[in-house]
């Protein structure tokens, strides 16, 4: 019995089949013998009807019917890469002459013959010629092309070419493909001939070199000539020319206008370009908007849980945007928000970026009725002037940024029956405004509802929306609109006083597309070289923003002017230098009595607090010129310059356990935080301070934080940690650590009910002048604490001078009694002191001793808090009497409460 199917492998000018499985012939009849034995195996034709010729399959062993498949010559894989055959084997029979020998049925068997790299790549020609225009860029002047007559693919197929000739301004990709690498110039070089060469997948380099000879045509062709498709930009580099060395060749054709237009698309980048990175609410306080906005769709939290629901998006410039599915996702706001902000003037402001057809944006059914809503290209507004007669004003705008699927800003100013639409920080005027008739009132109750309409929240929205607030009052200025849009990056004209006569330009208001038109083709190169990009931010967002440049030509012949196709590339902006945002001045210790944070006040936590902000770049020393000498002047140096910032939160934390609202608090100055409009969380947990705001504020701010306590309520030691971050989280500031020590008075320590509550030390005495070393004492309390130590140490003095004065006089006594009374057999040792009743470990001096450095008993208030006193009542009459004052856990670690 042998397999049905091998499959079989053999490498090329070899002969030796490695099968799988291995060819093993097997017999019932073993162990006898020849019965059970293989004597052969028998090769026949496969399909081809070849197979038998070219191979052949031996015995190994004859009693494990082991067999082995070998060619009878070497094989060549390029002349037939597979070979079928079928093989059968047979026993030896009864005897040695093979009588009734038997056999099995018959296998088949592949043999696939592997390739090996034995030949090169060979190039179908070998010389290549081509010839070119000048002054261009050709994504493949020609094609070179190598074969490899090896069999297998890894062999036969050329992995890749190469210009072995240095130094030329061509290039080859993998495919043989040559092209040029920057434009050439006939009047330079006329011919470039060099040499390429080709690879095989087996690393095989061609037998012989192509050559290839580029002949460069001296042509003229309309066009622009110095386009730069990628334009870097670091941050903080203000304004930058896109195109320094960008001119317009026409070929002395005549034209009689020109107008280029310059596309910067920057709808990728957060809400359409590069604004301020901070929150909506920060940025409306930087551009100077009347106070009293209410958020309609806050973060959530649990005052403002109307929002928990929607789902949020991510946003690079940090804003939280909320997506609308416009059948679910429905915002309703509390009435207790929309009652703060009912009234007949008012401004709605909120980015959206539709993604349906008709949809209700915000619908308000309170005491002034509104409804804002798209259908298609159109904005319209529904104003119920008087509720109760449910007579709607219809306003309609009709505009293509509706419906572009972008975002956009929109700003709704209401002083019925005036209203004033901004959409991107531009102007529009409603396209109708009509009485819509009287409808029945559709509102069963005043409430608001974000995404959707009364009822049954029909109309649902279809879209993005983020910074969606509400302002009663006067109408939002129109400069402050134009801020809260205001792009920090555009497109910019660099001196409009170069400007030649009969040159136009014009930008558009979010400085996006910069349109150049005019009729002297030297003016409106120089024109066109005066584009610049800027940006205003200091940390811009890094990442690629789209060039495009379309131009359009008149001619006097309009049937043979010039045709220009568009240009495209992109401008990156580089990552900007983090800034490094240090606070200083606190701690790491702060020690005051416990009697100071129990005041109305408290204790400031960060009296002393220093923030700084500065950013670590490489400043060219060769390019500033260095006087005197000093350095090498072409080896950059790393400077820290400290710059004007503008924070956006802080946060102090207790660390460890909350704080506990009845025993401890902390206090902010909130006549500082309403004064700069700054907001306030303060929770057990932590106090987080946010607004965008000058350092100089948030020193202030930070420094009239006071850490309170109630009376009785003195702890040993409490930790707090300080952190500060900017543009909205994005750069965050190291983080401070204040460990704040209660200092104690030995009264109070030695107090009984004192001793009961106080089961640790707060200061150890093992290295306690090294902890103090940066704490900050008062003057008026420094030796609050030595009268009490050293009354308790004179104390104790007198009192052991008293008692063994008593136990001297007692045993003198009683010695003198029994000596009176015994004969002659008394013992050496009974006239002896018996102390084995007494224990007296007393080491005063070393408190005397740190007392007098400190100014402060630190060793007696450890002794007090921590060591162990048993001094038993002197009621008890007997010589047991033990004073023990043992010293340990000196280095131990204070527990915290």
């Amino acid at each position: 019995w042998i397999e049905t199917e091998y499959q079989g492998i053999v490498m090329e000018n070899d002969n030796t089949v490695l099968l799988n499985p291995p060819l093993f012939a097997l017999d019932k009849d073993a162990p006898l013998h020849y019965a059970g034995e293989i004597c052969g195996f028998r090769v026949h034709n496969g399909p081809s009807g070849s197979g038998s010729v070219q191979f052949e399959a031996v015995v190994l062993d004859r009693s494990t019917g082991e067999g082995l498949v070998r060619s009878k010559e070497p094989l060549d894989c390029e002349s037939q890469r597979e070979h079928s055959f079928t093989i059968q084997a047979y026993d030896c029979g009864e005897g040695p002459d093979g009588v009734n020998s038997k056999k099995s049925h018959k296998a088949t068997v592949h043999v696939r013959v592997n390739d090996v790299n034995e030949f090169s790549p060979v190039f179908v020609e070998r010389r290549y010629e081509a010839s070119v225009p000048e002054g261009r860029l050709f994504d493949r002047i020609v094609r070179v092309e190598a074969l490899d007559a090896d069999c297998s693919p890894q062999y036969s197929q050329i992995c890749f070419y190469d210009i072995i000739t240095p130094n030329v301004p061509f290039a080859i990709d993998n495919d043989g493909n040559i092209k040029n690498t920057e434009p050439l110039d006939s009047k330079r070089q006329r011919v470039h001939t060099f040499w390429v060469t080709a690879f095989d997948c087996g690393k095989n380099r061609a037998q012989a070199d192509a050559q290839v000879v580029v002949t460069v045509k001296p042509s003229c062709k309309p066009g622009w000539i110095g386009w730069t498709k990628r334009v870097e930009y670091t941050p903080g580099s203000g304004s930058i020319p896109l195109f320094p060395s960008l001119h317009l060749e026409t070929c002395e054709e005549t034209v009689w206008n020109i107008q280029a237009t310059v596309e910067l698309q920057t709808g990728h980048i957060g809400k359409g370009c590069d604004r301020d990175s901070y929150s909506d609410r920060s940025v409306r306080r930087l551009c100077g908007a009347v106070r009293g906005e209410v958020d309609l769709l806050p973060p959530p939290s649990p005052a403002a849980n109307w929002t928990a629901a929607l789902p949020t998006l991510p946003s690079s410039d940090s804003s939280l945007v909320f997506s609308f599915n416009g059948s679910t996702h429905v915002a309703v706001v509390p009435d207790s928000v929309v009652s703060a902000v009912s009234g007949d003037h008012f401004t709605l402001q909120l980015w959206m970026r539709r993604g349906g057809e008709e949809e209700t944006i915000v619908c308000n059914d309170s005491f002034s009725h509104y409804s804002l809503s798209v259908h298609g290209c159109r904005l319209s507004l529904f104003y119920w002037p008087d509720v109760s007669a449910a007579r709607p004003v219809k306003f309609l705008w009709k505009l293509e940024q509706v419906c572009d699927s972008e975002w956009h800003h929109l700003s709704l100013s209401v002083q019925f029956p005036s209203v004033t639409l901004y959409v991107d920080g531009v102007t529009f005027d409603p396209a109708l405004i009509h009485d819509n008739g009287a409808i029945p009132n559709p509102a069963p109750r005043q409430r608001m509802v974000i995404g959707a309409c009364w009822g049954k929240y029909v109309g649902g929205y279809r879209g993005l929306l983020s910074g969606v607030t509400v302002r009663p009052g006067s109408v939002e200025p129109h400069s402050v609109v134009e801020c809260l849009y205001a792009c920090r990056e555009g497109l910019d004209f660099g001196d409009l006083e170069t400007l030649g006569s009969g040159m136009k330009v014009h930008v558009n208001p979010s400085q996006s597309v910069l349109v150049l038109e005019g009729d002297d083709i030297e003016s409106f190169n120089r024109a066109v070289q005066q584009v610049t990009y800027r940006n205003s931010l200091r940390f811009a967002t890094p990442g690629v923003r789209p060039l495009k440049l379309t131009t359009s030509l008149r001619c006097f012949s309009e049937e043979s002017c010039l045709s220009l196709k568009q240009l495209e590339g992109y401008l990156v902006v580089l990552q900007p230098d983090a800034p490094q945002i240090s606070l200083s001045g606190v701690g790491p210790h702060l020690a005051r009595p416990a009697p100071e944070f129990e005041g109305p006040r408290g204790v400031p936590l960060f009296p002393e607090l220093r923030i700084v902000c500065s950013l670590s770049h490489a400043v060219n020393t060769a390019a500033q010129g260095m006087e005197g000498g000093g350095e090498s002047a072409e080896s950059p140096l790393i400077t820290k310059e400290a710059i004007s910032h503008t924070l956006d939160g802080c946060e102090v934390q207790p660390l460890g356990e909350e704080l506990n609202p009845e025993r401890e608090e902390l206090l902010v100055d909130m006549d500082v935080l309403r004064e700069r409009g700054l907001e306030i969380i303060n929770t057990t947990a932590y106090i987080a301070i946010t607004g965008a705001e000058s350092i100089s504020v948030y020193e202030d701010v930070l420094r009239s934080v006071h850490y309170r306590l109630a009376k009785g309520s003195a702890r040993f030691e409490r930790r707090f940690r300080l952190s500060c971050s900017e543009m909205n989280g994005r750069y965050t500031s190291n983080e401070l650590t204040l460990e704040v020590n209660f200092l104690h008075s030995l009264d109070s320590l030695y107090h009984p009910s004192h001793l009961l509550a106080s089961q640790q030390q707060f200061l150890h005495p093992s290295h306690h002048s090294g902890e103090l070393s940066g704490h900050t004492l008062p003057n008026p309390h420094r030796n609050s604490v030595v009268p009490g130590a050293a009354t308790v140490i004179i104390m104790v003095c007198v009192g052991f001078l008293v008692v063994m004065v008593i136990l001297g006089v007692f045993r003198i006594r009683s010695i003198h009694r029994r000596g009176e009374g015994a004969r002659g057999g008394a013992k050496e040792g009974s006239s002896q002191w018996d102390d084995s009743a007494l224990t007296i470990i007393v080491n005063p001096m070393e408190v005397i001793t740190q007392s007098s450095r400190m100014g402060i008993s630190a060793d007696t208030e450890g002794e007090g808090e921590e060591d162990e006193e048993v001094v038993e009542s002197p009621d008890d009459a007997s010589d047991d009497q033990r004073i023990i004052i043992k010293k340990e856990g000196r280095d131990g670690n204070p527990r915290r409460y």
